[in-house]
């Protein structure tokens, strides 16, 4: 993976945003992202997609539900910089998360993440 390219999917707060959530939960859909960021379904399919084209993420699907996760093809350097970014900028994403916690009913999972 080209790190220019990398850092690129990186530059937006949603696509950021998204992946770190993806990064600490294992797996999201739409949904989840949706509530967890506060805005409209269309926005966040838009950088999901641009997401996957960027490689960064696969998707799955179950049902009506499509899942997203980190590409487990990704280098060690870039699931690095994920793991970190995620790990150390808690609150970064506190606001994201509590609206996730807070969400109404969540999809189920037929097998676990990753």
């Amino acid at each position: 993976m080209d790190p220019v390219q990398f850092f690129k999917c990186l530059a937006d707060e949603t696509r950021l945003r998204s992946l770190m959530l993806i990064e600490g939960e294992g797996e999201l859909c739409v949904c989840e992202l949706t509530a967890a960021l506060g805005e409209s379904q269309p926005k966040i399919s838009r950088h999901l997609a641009q997401l996957r084209q960027c490689e960064l993420l696969q998707d799955r699907r179950q049902g009506q539900w499509v899942f997203y996760r980190i590409n487990p093809s990704l280098p060690d350097w870039a699931r690095t910089v994920l793991r970190e970014a995620t790990q150390n900028n808690s609150a970064f994403l506190s606001d994201s998360l509590d609206n996730l916690c807070h969400m109404g009913e969540r999809p189920e999972r037929a097998r676990a993440c990753c």
